[in-house]
């Protein structure tokens, strides 16, 4: 099977830079750069990004650039068709991913073994189209979660009125994480999966992971800085 890792990050945001600030003297892209690179599996490495400074650091960490257009920098551009565009280049060079390794270049809590675990349940799967990292998380609960409507708090959905008001007894729930997605090519190109991460396909296997964060805020680097210094 031929792997490839695509890193993927744009300069325009919020939080300026936030793909290179440092953490533990680090630029952020930093850690999923050499994470993924501690894959032997992976065969070829790519960076996405209309930012020189995102491709100056990812061509030292010996990653290829594909300089991303601007109509795909936009505030409101579709990871699937960054993905797409990076696929189109990738196969200019005679390169036919089988599995690509989606990094996020400002989501710094990733590790080779995640990755390396990832792939090799996607590989010993023959049904499943991705395998990516999700945290349980029962504070947050969709059972839990309102909208505001005519003033009002309203739920989003029917819900029975047996619910418990206690976490612990709710069904385990599971938010997908943004540090990185192992997913078979032909699904990104189908796109026809779960919203809003349709690109992922119909099976995609959790790979239950403790922490993550990704950095939009100062705050975040702080959070992300403790995590790692723990691990």
């Amino acid at each position: 099977m031929n792997i490839v890792a695509i890193l993927t990050g744009k300069g325009g945001s919020k939080l300026k830079d936030k793909n290179i600030l440092k953490i533990n003297g680090k630029p952020c892209l930093y850690y999923p750069c050499k994470a993924a690179k501690k894959v032997k599996k992976i065969k070829h490495y790519f960076a996405s990004s209309e930012d020189p400074k995102i491709l100056q650091y990812a061509k030292k960490y010996g990653y290829l650039l594909i300089k991303r257009p601007k109509y795909l920098s936009k505030i409101n551009s579709q990871h699937i068709d960054v993905i797409k565009h990076s696929l189109s280049q990738i196969n200019k060079l005679k390169i036919k991913p089988d599995i690509i390794v989606v990094l996020l270049a400002n989501a710094p809590i990733v590790y080779s073994k995640w990755i390396n675990d990832s792939i090799n349940i996607l590989l010993k799967n023959k049904f499943a189209t991705a395998v990516v990292p999700v945290i349980n998380n029962n504070d947050q609960h969709p059972i839990r979660a309102k909208k505001i409507q005519n003033g009002y708090l309203k739920p989003h959905f029917k819900i029975s009125s047996k619910i418990s008001t206690n976490r612990q007894d709710l069904i385990s729930n599971y938010f997908l994480c943004h540090n990185f997605w192992v997913i078979k090519t032909k699904s990104i190109y189908l796109n026809n999966g779960q919203p809003p991460w349709k690109f992922l396909g119909k099976k995609v296997i959790p790979y239950v992971i403790k922490k993550s964060i990704d950095i939009h805020e100062r705050e975040d680097l702080f959070i992300a800085q403790k995590i790692m210094l723990k691990k």
